[in-house]
């Protein structure tokens, strides 16, 4: 088991349900990091959501609504019980503490577990460069939560972690996916042929980037700076 679920990034279809409106600028930071984010991840929170590190007692919850066949589609496997997730959650704090990765869990009003979660990984030996990634269950599909997380996810990377490049891939048949990077403002570079080995089949995927000198140019009223 490792620390890393969510390289292949899935955005779940639009369902029936009332959307909700969850704004990245509406989320007010309600903890702070003791001198670096590797101490523990800052806690972010408006009146809908709240944006936090994963805690064991996720577990539970992220098993029922991330192994289902519509979120699963286009992830890596995720863990098969309780103690796969929990072993799954230590090792993202572990890597937390390490410095090579940030895992953030998605709790929406009314709940008290994250019902998805948002994943920066480093790629390069300085954090330079990383990869990000999302799962998120379906009753949550098409109700802004995962932009919301995923906006302040991402500015929280550019300007604690000293990356300057995000990358992510998504499968080319993944159109939900590959239409919410192009939201958060990404560039599709290429396509990898064959790339994604899911249900003993080979897979094309997307390679999208953002860099930090564009992401604030398209998003200069994000301030989730440290205080």
């Amino acid at each position: 088991m490792t620390a890393s679920m969510t390289s292949h990034v899935h955005q779940p279809m639009m369902t029936n349900l009332e959307p909700i409106r969850f704004d990245a600028t509406e989320l007010v930071q309600t903890m702070n990091v003791v001198r670096s984010w590797t101490n523990g991840l800052p806690v972010f929170k408006n009146q809908r959501m709240l944006l936090r590190e994963l805690v064991k007692t996720d577990a539970a919850t992220l098993l029922s609504v991330l192994r289902t066949e519509e979120v699963a589609r286009f992830i890596s496997p995720p863990p098969t019980s309780p103690a796969g997730f929990e072993k799954f959650i230590q090792g993202a704090i572990g890597e937390r503490r390490a410095g090579r990765q940030m895992t953030f869990g998605m709790v929406p009003e009314g709940h008290d577990y994250a019902v998805g979660l948002v994943q920066v990984r480093a790629t390069s030996p300085d954090f330079s460069v990383a990869e990000w990634g999302f799962a998120v269950g379906s009753p949550f599909w098409g109700t802004g939560l995962f932009l919301a997380s995923a906006r302040t996810t991402i500015d929280v990377a550019f300007r604690h972690t000293g990356v300057t490049r995000l990358e992510a891939r998504a499968a080319v048949a993944n159109g939900r996916g590959n239409g919410a990077l192009r939201k958060l403002g990404a560039v599709r570079e290429a396509v990898l042929r064959g790339s994604f080995l899911k249900d003993a089949r080979y897979l094309d995927q997307n390679l999208w980037s953002i860099v930090a000198s564009d992401w604030y140019q398209l998003n200069p009223e994000l301030r989730c700076a440290i205080h």
